[in-house]
């Protein structure tokens, strides 16, 4: 399906690690603050989601909200990712391109899956992000893989599949977290593969 692949690259937020009771602690705080219902607050956040927008971000705006606190703390490893990096890891080396805060090796460490990674590339210690193409060359110069040779995993579209591709990089799309509602309006955002979680992608590689 792929072709020779020698690379893999994971994103971590909604693709590794389930990040839905920070979000939930970030809908609670702005119904605090707008003193509206969570429920309405949500269903508001999900509906920009669906129009290809960062829900979040955009209650801030509409609202005049504060900066937003992320609630580390509340980040999750989703239950079959160890599973699935250790059958990865026996066939391709396995790294790490996200938009994450300092300290992700530490984190990954932590979640006891660091062992199946060989590169970690966090935007925090690199002073670049997602989408610009710059993060993803320098993993693709560390990892001294052809872009050809690699594939971006990952739950965003905007974020992952289409830099990835713009690179020459193969691309699966994990519907995972609010990143699952975007709409694909064109050929430069559909990813060579679709998967509903991390279980799939061992069947497929």
């Amino acid at each position: 399906m792929f072709g020779i692949i020698e690379w893999i690259f994971f994103d971590v937020g909604s693709t590794l690690v389930d990040e839905h009771l920070v979000y939930k602690h970030i809908f609670r705080d702005i119904a605090e603050f707008t003193k509206l219902d969570y429920t309405f607050i949500y269903d508001e956040a999900l509906e920009f989601y669906k129009q290809n927008k960062k829900g979040d971000i955009e209650l801030g705006i509409k609202y005049h909200l504060p900066k937003r606190k992320w609630y580390i703390e509340d980040e999750i490893l989703y239950k079959d990712v160890p599973y699935c990096l250790e059958i990865l890891n026996k066939k391709y080396r396995i790294g790490v391109i996200a938009n994450q805060s300092l300290g992700t090796k530490s984190r990954l460490e932590k979640w006891g899956i660091m062992k199946y990674i060989d590169l970690v590339i966090a935007s925090a210690e690199e002073g670049v992000s997602k989408p610009n193409p710059k993060i993803f060359e320098i993993a693709l110069q560390r990892a001294k893989c052809e872009a050809n040779k690699a594939i971006m995993i990952g739950d965003r579209i905007d974020n992952d599949i289409m830099p990835a591709k713009k690179m020459g990089m193969r691309t699966i799309w994990i519907k995972q977290g609010f990143g699952g509602y975007w709409q694909i309006t064109g050929d430069d955002e559909k990813p060579d593969y679709i998967v509903k979680n991390i279980i799939e992608i061992c069947s497929c590689l």
